[in-house]
């Protein structure tokens, strides 16, 4: 890690520690389209369970030709809402059509939270009576999570953090992107890219034989 990274590091958390940098409280609302008005409201209020608490209906605004919408919310928990915007009297472009089975396509999702492993256990079988294929309980190191779609092809995650993030969490996370800028950069400067994780982890381990021992 080089001496910038360090002092940017050090300057962004002093600005954390005496509150002078703005901070999230959560999420409020994840949002997307849908062209399936009656399929998504019966999915996420009478499937999943989630009250249906506002709607901003409004005529067109900003751009010329923005079409009039309907803007919904379902209540997920802790003031935060999952939310959709029904464009009226249009079609579903092309570029936004669901690929299910693309691993790119799926990784741009929103996973909703439950605090214990009775929980997640019990979305699963709730979703399952009710019809919907749930995936297998999947372990990502920290975080346990099923998956479902919805009707639009919208993947939706459940998931259960195992454990709380450490400082030891946030020092590993660190060096692992630092190491992986620093040498996708350094490739493409010679118009190569990085192919492989093994690259990053290597240059990982010769940056943590770096730090100074305690």
């Amino acid at each position: 890690m080089n001496t910038a990274t360090i002092e940017a590091q050090k300057k962004s958390a002093a600005l954390a520690a005496t509150g002078s940098m703005p901070g999230f409280k959560g999420v409020h609302h994840s949002a997307r389209p849908t062209w399936k008005l009656r399929e998504t409201i019966e999915f996420y209020r009478d499937i999943m369970g989630l009250p249906l608490v506002h709607t901003i209906s409004a005529r067109g605004w900003g751009r010329p030709g923005h079409p009039d919408f309907l803007h919904f919310f379902f209540d997920s928990g802790l003031g935060s809402t999952i939310a959709f915007f029904y464009y009226i009297g249009t079609d579903r472009p092309d570029f936004l059509a669901p690929r299910i089975e693309d691993w790119m396509y799926r990784s741009t999702h929103t996973a909703w939270r439950v605090e214990t492993r009775d929980e997640l256990v019990a979305w699963k079988e709730k979703l399952e009576a009710k019809g919907q294929q749930v995936s297998v309980f999947t372990q990502h190191e920290v975080i346990d999570s099923i998956y479902l779609t919805d009707p639009n092809g919208y993947p939706v995650e459940i998931t259960l953090q195992t454990r709380e993030f450490e400082p030891k969490d946030s020092h590993d996370a660190a060096l692992t992107m630092q190491a992986a800028v620093d040498l996708i950069e350094e490739a493409a400067a010679k118009g190569e890219r990085v192919k492989d994780i093994d690259t990053i982890w290597r240059r990982k381990a010769e940056m943590v034989s770096k730090l100074p021992r305690a």
